[in-house]
């Protein structure tokens, strides 16, 4: 039965010479649900309608180009040597913290440029990013990455998984830890969460730091279980340390700007 398990096939169809992967039609999907989202939730919130889709044009290109950074910075042993595989993006290799930084430093000179609050965007933009994040997540499925470590089939089934996913963390004659769930799962959690926040009377953007550190608490656990994190040391795990730093600077902004009687209420324009 092993010998006949073979993995999903990674391409969604081909264009002649042009291959479509599933990772990236996974990726696109998350980001326009997430869009389509945002925007429900910015008329809402009085912003004009065009304002998301114009900060979305620049702000997926410049997350993508940043996650790709950021991986091969840390994978920089590896890509010295194989300068070619740099921008081969479509067979993964993109890192979720590269990408939020890239977003965010977007955000910033997009909001000042117009005259917004980065804060207001922040939050209606939260629960977008998580969901794009759990859906995004089974692009690393199809590519048969970021699994955790060697498992049983009798573990895999105990979890009550189906076949499909069974069979494809079977890799290399060996099954394996599907990571990719455990978080994707996480944040499908977290997107409930914070869809239910931006309905209470929160100060303007502890939806958004809500979300960072909710993210950063799955991460940080489910980090542990992989075989392919980036590391910092020998023994820390970058993914780790940046959850960490998170938790705690978002944590500390909660506290500081609740103590500043000037903070807006997320509702307030």
């Amino acid at each position: 039965m092993l010998a006949n398990i073979q993995p999903l096939d990674r391409t969604a169809f081909e264009l002649g010479p042009i291959s479509v992967y599933w990772y990236g039609i996974i990726i696109a999907f998350g980001a326009v649900l997430g869009l389509v989202l945002a925007i429900r939730e910015s008329k809402r919130q009085g912003l004009e309608k065009d304002t998301f889709v114009d900060l979305i044009l620049w702000a997926v290109p410049i997350a993508i180009l940043s996650a790709r950074i950021y991986y091969v910075i840390f994978e920089w042993d590896y890509y010295q040597d194989h300068p070619g595989q740099i921008i081969a993006i479509w067979e993964g290799g993109i890192a979720i913290h590269g990408a939020l930084i890239g977003s965010v430093i977007t955000a910033i000179v997009f909001t000042k440029n117009r005259g917004l609050s980065f804060w207001k965007l922040a939050d209606i933009a939260a629960p977008s990013i998580i969901l794009g994040q759990a859906i995004g997540r089974w692009g690393n499925f199809m590519n048969q990455e970021a699994h955790g470590g060697p498992v049983s089939r009798a573990f895999l089934e105990n979890l009550h998984l189906p076949d499909f996913i069974i069979n494809q963390m079977y890799i290399d004659g060996t099954y394996y830890h599907p990571t990719f769930l455990y978080e994707s799962l996480w944040n499908i959690v977290g997107f409930v969460i914070l869809f239910l926040l931006q309905r209470a009377n929160l100060k303007r953007g502890e939806v958004f730091l809500s979300y960072v550190i909710w993210y950063s608490i799955g991460r940080y656990f489910i980090e542990g279980l992989r075989t392919d994190s980036l590391m910092l040391t020998e023994t820390l795990r970058i993914a780790q340390v940046i959850s960490i730093a998170l938790i705690l600077v978002s944590v500390a902004l909660i506290i500081y700007r609740r103590m500043k009687p000037d903070t807006k209420r997320y509702y307030e324009a």
